[in-house]
């Protein structure tokens, strides 16, 4: 009988064994299709995009499909996707459209997205998904799970934005090309952050950033902020749009950009970060008063050639400038009542002295470059006259200040 009873043993651990295999065999998800975009504005076509399957603790299995935008929507589709874990990572490196600019970016720009694959077929790659990664990273090693390391990630990535909504969707699902408030906010971040920025310099601002926020999730260097504040202040929400609704009718999508304008706003009048002037006008220019410094307000009229004063400026690249001087107020001698010299003109553009309005207007040709321009003031007794600054608003009047010629 032993024989017998020891065939019973075998085949009874061998049942065991099989059980205990299929018990840990981990259960596949298949997607038949993942679609989304990828945007900063909008990517554009042939853009490289790779999806990497993610264990629970967000460390890779190895696993990566590759695909790759099929439209200048940013579009991407992948199907037949085979996980065994529900979580993902998104990458995407390419061209974009600039909104602030209104061209095509010179270089390309990497973002990412974490996502949990479970619910969602449709998910986006965007500048709040790519901020927030290293920063849920942490707080899912730190216990979290990962639905609440997204919720507290994003939270605390508004609140540097001075944004405060707690049913806001997550990253990968917002559109910047889609009505609501949730897709106006993505759209005001990613605006702010790209400012006048060269496609380098915002890969540092993102990367800067994302390694600041990612212990505490709060932004500690001040600097950064700064910046941010600053270039926000400049930003044309106007042109912005425009150009946004002339890039998505050019390629044939429909227009829905949302009402993205009211964070900037709430963004400059709420911020705690301190802002610094992205065009400065220099008091003194070889040794020469600037009639642009806010501090030169009065001057002493002089037909001596050796009398004369500035018009400078040095503006951050991408910044526009525009001056307006025109007369207001005191006796008139003769028409044209400032001289410039012609030979000593760099980097402005300046239109005919009017002569019905006693006005001129001078336009910074290359911005990123000192702009500096004699100017004369042959006659005095009190006249004023009116300096009107535009600064990166076209028709829009940033400033004015009145001068006085003795």
């Amino acid at each position: 009988m032993k024989p017998i009873y020891s065939i019973i043993g075998l085949f009874a651990i061998g049942m065991m064994l099989l059980s205990s295999c299929k018990d840990d065999s981990p259960e596949v998800l298949t997607k038949a299709k993942l679609t989304g975009y990828i945007q900063k504005g909008p990517f554009l076509n042939g853009t490289s995009i790779s999806v990497s399957e993610l264990n629970k603790d967000l460390s890779q299995t190895g696993k990566v499909f590759n695909t790759q935008i099929t439209d200048n929507q940013g579009t991407f589709d992948i199907s037949n996707i085979q996980l065994t874990s529900p979580y993902i990572e998104l990458k995407a490196d390419g061209f974009y459209f600039n909104e602030v600019t209104g061209a095509t970016s010179s270089s390309q720009l990497t973002l990412y997205a974490l996502a949990d694959v479970i619910n969602n077929n449709t998910l986006n790659v965007n500048v709040l998904s790519t901020l927030e990664k290293a920063r849920v990273e942490n707080l899912i090693a730190g216990g979290l799970s990962f639905a609440d390391a997204k919720k507290k990630a994003l939270g605390e990535i508004l609140a540097i934005f001075s944004i405060s909504k707690s049913d806001i969707q997550s990253s990968e699902l917002l559109d910047l090309n889609k009505s609501g408030d949730d897709n106006a906010i993505l759209l005001a971040v990613s605006v702010i952050l790209q400012g006048f920025r060269s496609e380098a310099e915002l890969t540092e601002l993102l990367a800067n950033m994302s390694a600041d926020i990612s212990t505490d999730g709060k932004l500690d260097n001040q600097s950064l902020g700064s910046a941010l504040l600053s270039h926000a202040k400049y930003l044309n929400t106007a042109k912005i749009r425009e150009n946004l609704i002339n890039r998505y009718t050019e390629i044939g999508a429909i227009v829905q950009i949302p009402e993205f304008e009211k964070y900037i706003t709430q963004f400059i009048e709420n911020s705690t970060f301190k802002s610094i002037d992205l065009i400065i006008y220099p008091e003194i220019i070889d040794g020469k008063l600037n009639i642009l410094n806010e501090n030169n307000s009065i001057f002493t009229a002089d037909q001596n050639p050796e009398a004369y004063y500035m018009i400078s400026a040095n503006t951050i690249k991408g910044l526009s400038l525009m001056i307006k001087i025109e007369y207001i107020e005191g006796v008139i001698p003769v028409n044209g009542l400032w001289w410039l010299r012609m030979e000593a003109g760099t980097n402005w553009l300046f239109s005919q002295y009017d002569m019905d309005k006693n006005s001129q207007v001078f336009n910074v040709i290359e911005s990123g470059k000192p702009s500096n321009q004699k100017i004369e003031f042959p006659f005095g007794q009190g006249l004023k006259f009116r300096v009107s600054y535009f600064e990166n608003n076209d028709l829009v009047i940033t400033r004015t200040r009145i001068i006085t010629v003795n």
